[in-house]
């Protein structure tokens, strides 16, 4: 963080919020995220409003990174079709230094939800957000991993966990229209999809989610129906793309 170490240590709680806040109008992600650590360090259960905050700083900081690695992975792959093999050997090399930044961001944040978030959430859906979450740094890890198939095997294997815990609470405590129950559905089946390349897993999970949700369309909370109707509509485009691309 760019703030001074000793005054960030002489911040309160509210004060860490709203220079949390302060840093994503700025756009100053990886600054954001240091304050939101020091608010998930001090092992409460966040707020709904803290555990948004955490999510963008995370999805935000972790962003540019998994967009530049996209990216050398489209021109690596146009320099060895062209067989420009010191080309690919530089490309290489840099991607490496990439994926060395994306690595430490996810540990960064699964240490932060092993260690502080998990154990001390109070509620169901808190319980599922952090699981969800786990679920999602770990796939990103898997994503990135071209150093071995063992280390992109153990971050898949930890995402199928983290997911599975999720949905097992998620079934037993969230609603089928609950934005959070439909946003795991919506990243579970994304993963089984890309990740694990089951195709089949990841439209049954999507269908199922999605049909789930219309079963209890009229019972739906006013406060969540935005959220929950486009989380929908997003499965429903998912499922149209895989099934054309199946056939």
């Amino acid at each position: 963080c760019r703030c001074s170490d000793q005054m960030a240590e002489e911040l309160s709680r509210e004060e860490f919020l709203y220079m949390a806040k302060l840093t994503e109008q700025a756009e100053q992600y990886g600054d954001m995220v240091e304050y939101m650590r020091k608010v998930a360090k001090q092992d409460t259960d966040l707020s709904v409003e803290e555990r948004n905050l955490l999510s963008v700083a995370y999805k935000n900081h972790i962003g540019a990174p998994r967009a530049s690695w996209r990216v050398l992975s489209s021109i690596e792959a146009k320099e060895q079709t062209k067989g420009n093999d010191r080309n690919v050997r530089l490309i290489q090399n840099y991607r490496q230094t990439v994926e060395k930044q994306l690595r430490d961001i996810c540990k960064e944040i699964l240490a932060l939800l092993d260690e502080h978030l998990i154990p001390h959430a109070s509620s169901g859906e808190s319980q599922v957000f952090y699981y969800k979450m786990a679920g999602d740094y770990h796939r990103y890890h898997a994503e990135f991993s071209s150093s071995g198939a063992a280390e992109r095997e153990e971050a898949a294997q930890a995402s199928l966990k983290a997911y599975g815990e999720a949905s097992t609470l998620a079934t037993a405590q969230l609603a089928p229209t609950h934005p959070i129950r439909l946003g795991l559905a919506l990243n579970f089946s994304v993963f089984y999809y890309e990740v694990m390349k089951e195709e089949q897993k990841a439209c049954a999970l999507a269908k199922k989610a999605f049909d789930d949700a219309i079963q209890e369309i009229d019972n739906i909370n006013e406060e969540s129906v935005k959220d929950a109707t486009l989380i929908m509509q997003l499965l429903r485009d998912n499922l149209t793309l895989w099934t054309s691309e199946m056939h």
